[in-house]
């Protein structure tokens, strides 16, 4: 039975994230087999699986919200060097039946500018997609502040946009400041930092409120947006490192072993999450151990105690580190 292997300081075992369902205009109405969830009258377009309202389902803290939970423990989840205040990641699965807006996020300084903690820098990481799906990711070369402005109000903006397709297993990072859109044909898993600011420039005639000065101010004409090249390691795949978070694609099956969870890390370990992308496994240590289901996810705090993840039938873990 393949095993990955963890040591901490012990003081807080992994626990299991209840999924919360978010809905959305342009979501599925059925997300199986994703997730045993439906809902003809109000699609769910977001699945949150670290937001501020999800739920501890085991452990000491079974019952209650992350927010409370990093409010009380922070030390325990973040270690006692962290930067972030609260809960740092937001980790969604994104299905999209129609277009989604196009779209901005803030940096930092213009998010503390505007009275919120942190801005928004995200990535993408394709779970499935469709023959031919793509994604907007930036603006054309070329095209300055004006003419966007002026395709916001002639309906036009997407001609502007930087497309790009993207298959399963790919990774593309959004930082802040980049002009983006979602599509349909993929199911996404996102990471983010844990804010949910979004600037509407474009809805596609949806009656959503738009924010197009704000927008505006939070565009940058060029970022470093993109697909972004795997890392291929011995042991799993590096899928992005950046500096919010750190994202690795592991792979359990019968005939492998893994080494360390924290082998690549550098310096003390903190805060990350084990997110079953295909398969399923069993979090074991000295405490009661913890399924995690295909979809599930799993926080492992920053002091977490020695443990091991097993698989009987293969399991791809997407492992994402905070920072």
């Amino acid at each position: 039975m393949p095993t990955i292997h963890a040591s901490h300081q012990p003081a807080s075992e992994p626990f299991r994230i209840a999924p919360l369902f978010i809905n959305r205009v342009w979501g599925w109405t059925n997300l199986e087999p994703w997730f045993a969830q439906s809902s003809p009258a109000n699609p769910i377009g977001e699945v949150w699986l670290t937001g501020n309202n999800c739920v501890a389902e085991t452990g000491r803290w079974a019952g209650q919200k992350l927010d409370a939970i990093f409010a009380a423990h922070f030390d325990l989840m973040l270690g006692p060097t962290a930067r972030a205040e609260g809960s740092p990641l937001l980790i969604k699965v994104l299905f999209a039946r129609e277009k989604l807006s196009v779209q901005v996020h803030p940096d930092d300084a213009m998010a503390r500018k505007y009275g919120f903690p942190r801005g928004k820098t995200e990535c993408w990481y394709a779970l499935a997609a469709d023959p031919g799906a793509r994604v907007a990711c930036g603006l054309k070369s070329g095209v300055s502040v004006e003419q966007v402005r002026a395709a916001i109000a002639d309906g036009s903006l997407e001609q502007d946009l930087n497309v790009i397709p993207i298959e399963a297993g790919e990774m593309i990072f959004v930082d802040s400041g980049t002009v983006h859109a979602i599509w349909p044909g993929s199911v996404i898993l996102e990471t983010q930092q844990n804010s949910d600011i979004t600037y509407r420039m474009f809805d596609y005639g949806r009656p959503r409120e738009l924010h197009i000065e704000k927008s505006l101010e939070a565009m940058r004409l060029t970022t470093r947006a993109g697909k972004i090249e795997p890392c291929v390691l011995a042991d799993r795949t590096i899928l992005l490192d950046e500096e919010y978070f750190r994202i690795e694609r592991i792979a359990l099956v019968d005939s492998v072993t893994s080494s360390a969870l924290s082998a690549t890390d550098k310096g003390t370990p903190g805060l990350s999450y084990l997110f079953a992308a295909a398969g399923s496994g069993i979090i074991i240590g000295n405490f009661d151990s913890v399924a995690l289901p295909p979809c599930g996810i799993i926080a492992v705090p920053a002091q977490a105690p020695d443990f091991s993840v097993t698989t009987k039938d293969g399991l791809e873990l997407i492992r994402m580190i905070a920072k």
